[in-house]
């Protein structure tokens, strides 16, 4: 099928987070949101078509999924992934956030210390502060345009706070890095020996570039795999944020009634029927949508890429190997956070994701979402232009 990314869908008047709610986060109306991670194109028509047929159903009562949902999931993942969980491990979820939140208070206690990489996506923060932990953070180096992991920190930190639990951004929002099986491998190895358990959220697993290959994390060695909880959804690949459902794979039988047991506190038995229904439906066929998306998301990569270093001067983009959130570094306009935050908003009309509110390591960043057509992506960056160079 040809699917049509460069249709300008009118989002405003739908209740959409992303467009409709910029006065009540304090900014003016008329900003162009390019901000929060879901995107400006239809989910796929065969999706569509599974929630159509399910709302002339007409009957939405509670409803549970058995191997028709798990066998196109497991089915995704083998495939694509090289990885093939089995059916007893999933737990799902009304959201990869709940899950974070959930795995928080189900594995460790009040005061304990919970250990994050950032600059990183900002709900980890709040995961672990909103409930009572020890925020422990052991930055990533940043240079030469690059993100590493500092192992010598990390585990110099583990060692010292003993964390019970490592939040892990894989592939990394918002840096856009691409985990590599070795740099996943010593990670592991360093919680494995002082007994650190890994929540990796792998929301974004279906979008790499260029050379980069998504690793589960655990999926080469079994006894990582033992002190894992992997968290996955349909809601990055297929647009599916609002229908509020997410995959938990947790190999270990005792962590996996742990989690439950948490889930079970806060009330949740099911989920909603459409959601269900669409990942399903998504995982059945979405595969030509999104190979075609993903493709047209790397010509609007490139263009980025080309604007930013020929339009932009002392703007840099850090190229991502993940994701489609995009990392642009703004040090060399020789601003304050503050003031190109000021002119991003009222000047470019523009609403990015400042990069301090995914921690101080955030600092003269901004996050960009490239998820919408070109036209409106090259608007954004037009604006931008002007607003620093004009």
């Amino acid at each position: 099928m040809n699917y049509d990314f460069d249709e300008i869908i009118d989002r405003r008047g739908t209740s959409s987070i992303k467009w409709d709610f910029a006065r009540e986060r304090g900014l003016p109306e008329d900003v162009l949101p390019l901000w929060v991670a879901d995107m400006d194109f239809r989910t796929p028509p065969e999706v569509v078509g599974a929630l159509r047929r399910a709302a002339e159903h007409g009957i939405f009562g509670y409803s549970e999924s058995r191997e028709e949902y798990f066998a196109p999931l497991r089915d995704w993942f083998s495939r694509r992934l090289g990885w093939a969980p089995e059916r007893e491990w999933l737990r799902k979820t009304p959201g990869v956030v709940y899950a974070i939140n959930a795995a928080v208070r189900a594995f460790t206690r009040r005061g304990e210390a919970v250990i994050i990489q950032s600059p990183v996506y900002y709900p980890f923060f709040s995961a672990v502060r909103s409930n009572g932990r020890l925020l422990v953070d052991s930055p990533l180096v940043y240079a030469g345009g690059a993100y590493s992991i500092d192992f010598a920190d990390f585990e110099r930190k583990v060692k010292e706070f003993r964390p019970r639990l490592f939040l892990l951004c894989s592939p990394h929002n918002p840096v856009g890095r691409v985990w590599r099986a070795e740099e996943l491998a010593r990670l592991g190895g360093i919680c494995q020996k002082y007994g650190t358990l890994v929540l990796s959220d792998e929301i974004h697993c279906d979008f790499t570039w260029g050379g980069s290959a998504h690793r589960v994390y655990g999926a080469d060695d079994p006894e990582l795999a033992e002190q894992a909880i992997i968290a996955t959804a349909p809601s990055k690949t297929f647009n599916l944020a609002g229908l509020m459902i997410s995959n938990v794979f947790i190999r270990n039988r005792t962590l996996r009634q742990e989690f439950a047991r948490e889930v079970e506190r806060t009330g949740v038995s099911q989920l909603g029927v459409m959601g269900l229904v669409a990942g399903r439906a998504a995982y059945e066929h979405g595969e030509p949508w999104l190979e075609a998306l993903k493709a047209y998301l790397e010509r609007s990569l490139a263009f980025t890429r080309g604007f930013v270093a020929e339009r932009l001067p002392g703007v840099r983009l850090v190229e991502p190997e993940g994701t489609y959130l995009l990392w642009l570094d703004f040090r060399g306009l020789g601003l304050t956070h503050e003031e190109a935050c000021r002119i991003i908003v009222h000047r470019a009309r523009l609403w990015l994701d400042e990069g301090l509110i995914f921690g101080e390591a955030g600092r003269h960043f901004q996050r960009i979402n490239m998820a919408c057509p070109l036209a409106t992506l090259a608007t954004a960056l037009e604006r931008l232009r002007e607003a620093f160079t004009g």
